[in-house]
């Protein structure tokens, strides 16, 4: 009886994903291939980015080097496959593109074979909002003292 109880109360890995999660998922790995594409035809310079891409204020006012200062950088080097260039220019990008790509993964995954990924249901029980935003916050401060650290020094 024990045995049996202990195997029920194990976490599934794995359930079936439902139609609605499928087409979640679909658009969700859509979305993030869609932005790596664009990003690796900007950085081969087959499009034009530059309309959306403004110079920095708090750069040009301070001198210094803003939070998200590298980030567009990053993510083309990502796109490119220079991943480690990608973390050099500014590390949080690279974390998130890393993230992201891991993310587009088990969509896809999700959306192809219509297998839904229990943990992720209990990570966002188990995490707050609040928590995922500060942990963001706190990441973009991290590589936010990286790019300022590499300002000072020059």
């Amino acid at each position: 009886m024990q045995q049996n109880q202990q195997l029920n109360n194990k976490q599934k890995l794995f359930g079936y994903a439902t139609n609605q999660q499928r087409i979640i998922a679909a658009v969700l790995f859509l979305g993030i291939a869609g932005t790596f594409g664009l990003s690796a035809l900007a950085a081969n310079d087959k499009i034009d980015i530059s309309w959306w891409l403004r110079p920095c204020g708090f750069k040009q006012r301070f001198g210094l080097p803003c939070p998200t200062c590298g980030m567009t950088t990053s993510l083309l080097a990502f796109s490119q496959g220079k991943i480690i260039e990608a973390f050099y220019i500014q590390p949080a990008a690279g974390l998130f593109c890393s993230i992201t790509v891991v993310v587009a993964f088990l969509a896809l995954f999700t959306a192809v074979f219509g297998v839904y990924f229990e943990f992720i249901k209990h990570i966002f029980a188990k995490v707050k909002i609040r928590n995922i935003i500060i942990a963001l916050l706190v990441i973009i401060a991290a590589g936010w003292a990286v790019t300022l650290a590499r300002a000072l020094a020059d």
